[in-house]
């Protein structure tokens, strides 16, 4: 960690730079002596990308970034607060500590937070960061996490861990996979604490985590603005029950579907007439991660469109709904399609044998606002397009 780089010079030079080209800096002299042109591209470049990501450290003074890698890797501030809702107990160590924003969040619900991180210059950052933002019961350790609590005598009310995936597979990943191996420490870890939580990419998908973890009690899908960005595994030490399953979106305001596993085989009704109804519901992501397809048109009184389509119908609005919803203006077969002129609308496609880029050339479709084309299946098989207006976004 260069410490020149917070000196007042060279911070109101990195502000006045936050719109200029980094690769021109990156290329050109430096300004001052202690700090290279390499590290001020870097600082610029690491602030740009924390200025939505994470809004306090973007205004705060005297931020040092690490590599921009490593704020591109981190958790928002917006995901890093709903985690800290999970803590239990009064103590925690996070692990994987990185750029530090997790552990921030977590000290706002917990009395003490130990951040544990294996790049020196990192923790360095991390803890200089921490101190400037006021966070003052965190411990910082510049170590393997792992390590410290399997040769510690101390314990903690909860374990956090971030493990990264140490390989590609195509794109079907296991733990076993990531660095640190939680798998194989599972039990160190819920020898040293009573609650594990682990935060995993969305792509894992349940079933193949569920598989490898035990004592699971809770999964939480994170989604921000229609986008998963986290999976959140909740272990807790001898827990053997059913497990819950929350999809949290996170936008405006803050929507929750949750339910416990064994709720997933119910059944369903699905829309044998479409004319009949008035509005389409299209879930959000972290519902449609869930899987819990059949469970959301009963939970929030729909009728599923088709078997293999994850669209839903109803003669009403309901807003507590975490996803789209439609006005549906016109259902137009597949036989109509060919006969219809100056089509307009932003394309979704579900279950129809085609992809979107080729149907707005095929039927020169023209972009809208507010206006929706939604090529999918009706219960009966056909294909067919529903015309629509959106009402709600998220």
């Amino acid at each position: 960690m260069n410490n020149n780089i917070l000196d007042k010079a060279v911070q109101n030079y990195i502000n006045a730079n936050l719109n200029a080209d980094v690769n021109q800096i990156a290329l050109a002299k430096s300004p001052f002596n202690n700090v290279t042109a390499a590290e001020l591209a870097n600082q610029i470049n690491a602030k740009k990308k924390a200025e939505k990501k994470l809004p306090s450290w973007y205004v705060a003074e005297n931020i040092y970034y690490p590599q921009a890698l490593s704020i591109e890797q981190t958790s928002s501030e917006i995901t890093a607060k709903y985690k800290s809702k999970l803590v239990k107990g009064k103590s925690l160590i996070d692990l994987t500590g990185g750029f530090g924003v997790d552990s921030f969040y977590f000290v706002k619900n917990i009395h003490h937070v130990v951040h544990c991180e294996i790049n020196a210059e990192l923790s360095a950052a991390a803890e200089h960061n921490a101190n400037i933002l006021g966070a003052n019961n965190i411990d910082f350790i510049a170590g393997d996490g792992l390590e410290f609590i399997n040769t510690s005598n101390q314990t903690f009310d909860t374990i956090y861990i971030d493990p990264a995936r140490r390989a590609e597979k195509g794109k079907v990943f296991m733990l076993k996979d990531c660095t640190p191996d939680v798998v194989s420490n599972l039990n160190l870890l819920l020898a040293k604490s009573q609650r594990v939580i682990i935060k995993t990419a969305p792509l894992l998908d349940i079933t193949a985590g569920l598989s490898e973890l035990t004592n699971v009690s809770e999964i939480h899908i994170i989604s921000v603005k229609n986008e998963c960005k986290e999976l959140l595994w909740v272990i807790d030490k001898g827990y053997d029950k059913d497990i819950k399953i929350v999809a949290v979106t996170i936008n405006e305001q803050e929507k929750e579907f949750s339910f416990s596993k064994s709720q997933l085989a119910g059944p369903v009704n699905f829309a044998e007439d479409l004319n009949l109804e008035k509005y389409l519901y299209e879930p959000d992501a972290a519902l449609l991660k869930s899987g819990a397809f059949n469970l959301i048109a009963t939970h929030y009184n729909l009728k599923k469109l088709q078997q293999r389509t994850q669209l839903y119908i109803s003669q009403t609005i309901n807003n507590s709904f975490p996803g789209r919803i439609f006005e549906i203006d016109e259902i137009i077969s597949g036989g109509e399609l060919k006969t219809k002129k100056l089509l307009k609308g932003n394309i979704i496609v579900r279950n129809y044998p085609a992809k979107a880029e080729d149907l707005i050339k095929k039927y020169k479709i023209s972009s809208s606002n507010d206006k929706f084309l939604i090529f999918t299946k009706n219960y009966q098989n056909q294909n067919i397009v529903i015309k629509a207006s959106i009402i709600q976004y998220y």
